[in-house]
């Protein structure tokens, strides 16, 4: 694979993470967000949305690592 092949990979491993974090996230947010009789909960946006997308480039970018690594065995 070539240079540019491998970085147009990265970028798109990095993007589907960053989405499926995001996606993620959005299970149930209503419920984080508006917590029973108090006033909304605003941690939900500004502490677990950016772990989440965090968390989901993370996670690509190891799987992406994985399969390269076992792709050079071969």
């Amino acid at each position: 694979m070539g240079e540019r092949t491998q970085a147009a990979a990265g970028c798109l491993t990095v993007a589907l993470g960053a989405g499926a974090g995001l996606a993620l996230w959005t299970v149930d947010v209503r419920g984080r967000f508006d917590r029973f009789e108090q006033s909304p909960d605003w941690s939900v946006l500004y502490a677990e949305l950016p772990l989440a997308i965090l968390g989901g480039v993370a996670v690509s970018l190891v799987l992406w690592a994985l399969l390269r690594r076992v792709r050079a065995r071969r």
